[in-house]
This record gives C-alpha cells, structure tokens and sequence, in this order.
C-alpha cells in the first residue's frame, strides 16, 4: 500500500535544529513533487517546503534562511533540515507527494504527521 512514513520530529529549544525525513513506500513511482507541511494548533495547514523531481525548491517566507529541503529520488525520500528554530515553528509536520499511477492519474498523499515542538 502507498505511503509516505515520517520521523525525526521531537522537543528542542529556541535556536536548535531537528532533522526531518520522510520516506515513500518502493510501491510509489513517477514522484514529481515532494515537500512537508505544517499544522499549528488553531491554524490552517501551510507549506513550508517542497522540490520537484528537477530540482526546483519552494519554501514559505517564514522558514527562508533556517530550513533546507533536499530529496534522494532513488530512495524515495525527502529530508528537512531546521535551524535556528523558534517557537513558532511548534506544529505537527507532514510529509507530501505528488505522483503519478500507472494510469497515469496523478495523487496526492499525506503522511500521518510528526510534532515538532520548540520551547522558549
């Protein structure tokens, strides 16, 4: 079955950094984008990262400078390096991918998440 399976989130303090990788089952193929998205509580879902399968790399304002996205497309795997982290930053993070049947129909997936919280 398809999914993608998060790990690395944890507790640190202000200024720490946390390493996020998230792996697609071997199942997934024809990946054309991958990336992480975050829910605070009591906020809408954004998206912090993502990079396509050419290279081109998209990050929200707010993490410019302190996050980094890579991705291994042999291995089917997205990481995100956070520095500098602050609270705000606090919130459940979740791995996406875009990918492509062998239909050829495309679908989004989602991972089940993992908290990331940094106390002040």
């Amino acid at each position: 079955q398809e999914r993608l399976v998060e790990s690395g989130g944890g507790l640190v303090q202000t200024g720490g950094s946390l390493r996020l990788t998230c792996v697609a089952s071997r199942s997934i193929s024809r990946i054309w984008t991958m990336g992480w998205y975050r829910q605070a509580p009591g906020k809408e879902r954004e998206l912090v990262a993502d990079i396509t399968s050419g290279g081109t790399i998209n990050y929200v304002d707010s993490v410019k400078g302190r996050f980094t996205i890579s991705r291994d497309n042999a291995k089917n795997t997205v990481d995100l390096q956070m520095n500098s982290l602050k609270p705000e930053d606090t919130a459940v993070y979740y791995c996406n991918a875009g990918y492509y049947t062998s239909n050829g129909e495309p679908v989004w997936l989602m991972g089940q998440g993992t908290q990331v919280t940094v106390s002040s």
